[in-house]
């Protein structure tokens, strides 16, 4: 295995990139930013530069903005470049637990039967009221029978999600209402059956190779909604070729940066907006005789067309598509 860890960052090393680059077995890539310090340094991780981008991927380097989340992609490309087989999703504020690390790419799983739309996922894993960022509003109070619609199933899994105890992942309206902290249940790993949904972020994910097109991260959306946009873009594809999302424990404590609730809450109006309307778009211009990439630049032409994305997305979308062709 040759599982790669990437996380951006404006700041100085902070005590969670700390604890990953003391992880044996791997490769831990922080990218930078215009705002990250010129002299970033950490044993045990490799650090992109914005001079050192430029020499991994022109084309796609020319079409990212700068101070923007989507950087990031310059870490997925030089981990591809690089042999990965996974890549994994951390943030510089995420802490791993002992027990860090997630569940086999395929095997026997509790399977959420297909077909139930939109599920509070965390709803299996707490019983407070609080649901993860990228959720429908309209979906935050209802109630989802977890037993009676689980089975076992063998499966492949195209991407985990671990959840993060203590400040977890969740929108600003939870977070402007009560803001409660979390510690979930230790209740295993879970995986969704098709046209079974959840959102999923980029904060302690792992995505497999053969999905790796799908880590594109929109760079003309906002900070808050481009990794939920990525994740609903991905799984009507996923499902395409029998992959599947799966949710496991708490295996980090994310101890938050400082936001501003009411600039996140700005910032996620399209989220709450689209969120559902991109599941239904997306999966009306998909097919399974298409290669992964092509299903993709499908999915966010049509966003496109439905004035869900800019169209200058489509250019750096074509720019990340063009530099995985080389490999």
């Amino acid at each position: 295995m040759n599982p790669f860890i990437i996380i951006t960052t404006i700041f100085k090393p902070t005590e969670a990139i700390l604890h990953y680059a003391d992880l044996e077995n791997y490769r831990l890539i922080i990218v930078g930013d215009k705002k990250t310090a010129n002299d970033w340094v950490c044993d045990g991780a490799k650090y992109l530069s914005v001079q050192q981008q430029k020499k991994i991927g022109n084309h796609l380097n020319r079409q990212l903005p700068y101070n923007h989340y989507c950087r990031k992609m310059m870490g997925y490309l030089h981990a591809i470049m690089n042999g990965a087989d996974q890549i994994i999703d951390l943030d510089d504020d995420i802490f791993p637990k002992k027990n860090w690390g997630f569940p086999a790419l395929k095997g026997q799983f509790p399977f959420i039967s297909p077909g139930k739309g939109f599920i509070n996922i965390y709803q299996y894993y707490s019983d407070k009221n609080i649901w993860p960022r990228g959720l429908p509003l309209d979906s935050i109070a209802q109630k989802f029978d977890f037993q009676g619609n689980m089975t076992g199933q063998s499966c492949k899994i195209g991407v985990w999600q671990a959840l993060s105890d203590g400040d977890p992942d969740v929108d600003a309206i939870y977070r402007l209402t009560n803001n409660d902290g979390c510690n979930f249940f230790n209740k295993g790993p879970i995986v969704l059956g098709k046209n079974t949904v959840s959102p999923y972020n980029s904060q302690n994910t792992l995505t497999r190779k053969e999905l790796f097109p799908l880590l594109y991260l929109p760079a003309y959306t906002s900070f808050r909604f481009t990794d939920i946009l990525r994740s609903l873009v991905a799984q009507p594809i996923m499902w395409l070729y029998d992959y599947h999302l799966g949710f496991t424990d708490a295996t980090t404590i994310q101890k938050r940066n400082a936001h501003n609730y009411y600039e996140d809450f700005v910032a996620e109006i399209p989220m709450y907006r689209y969120a559902p309307l991109v599941v239904e778009i997306v999966s009306g211009v998909i097919s399974g005789h298409e290669t992964i990439g092509n299903n993709l630049h499908n999915a966010y032409e049509a966003l496109q067309k439905n004035k869900i994305i800019l169209s200058k997305e489509l250019k750096v979308l074509e720019a990340w598509l063009k530099e995985l062709s080389f490999f």
